[in-house]
């Protein structure tokens, strides 16, 4: 008599259990979609924001050398730079300086007395280090320029040296001094209203 024959297993006794398999493959599937996922958040962090290490006392006595400060990349692409916005730019190549927005396109900024003047109207100022010392006669700020200077007037490099900047060199407004912890908050913006536009 035949003896019947035995069928090859197909269920779960036959390798791996599906259980196991479908586990597995659901696991490296999560594993992806965090990795992209985590990827897309970066590239967007970046794009619409910076990170700019504070070098040197030009904008003493509201930000301070060594202090890191988080910079709103997106914020001009909404509106343009206003007066009493501290920006961050790129001059001579790469490198990169934070100032103060003073002038606008179209303004006329001058500085005697110990006062920075702005068509005509000297700018009130309880933010700065000491009142500058310099004098510099009237000058007219050229269309899309901007006219910057530090809050340690006396102690930085800025357009009452080397001139104006242009918008396309502006890669933000500072927004949020991030370190050393004891440092934290929001940087200190200022308006000028008596600064009537010309």
């Amino acid at each position: 008599m035949e003896q019947p024959q035995s069928l090859p297993a197909t269920g779960p006794e036959a390798g791996q259990p599906q259980s196991e398999t479908a586990s597995s493959s659901s696991l490296f599937r999560e594993i992806v979609e965090t990795l992209l996922l985590t990827v897309i958040i970066f590239v967007l962090v970046n794009t619409i924001t910076g990170r700019f290490r504070i070098d040197g006392s030009s904008m003493e006595p509201n930000l301070h050398d060594g202090e890191y400060v988080i910079v709103n990349r997106i914020v001009y692409r909404l509106h343009s730079p206003e007066r009493g916005d501290v920006v961050v730019f790129k001059r001579e190549g790469s490198r990169e300086f934070i100032k103060r927005v003073i002038g606008l396109p179209g303004d006329t900024v001058e500085v005697k007395s110990g006062h920075v003047h702005v068509n005509g109207a000297a700018l009130t100022e309880p933010y700065i280090a000491q009142p500058p010392v310099y004098t510099m006669e009237p000058r007219k700020i050229g269309s899309d320029e901007y006219f910057v200077l530090g809050d340690n007037r006396n102690n930085s490099s800025d357009s009452h040296n080397w001139g104006t900047i242009p918008f396309s060199v502006i890669d933000g407004k500072a927004w949020v001094t991030y370190w050393p912890p004891k440092s934290w908050g929001i940087v200190p913006h200022y308006s000028y209203a008596q600064a009537k536009s010309p």
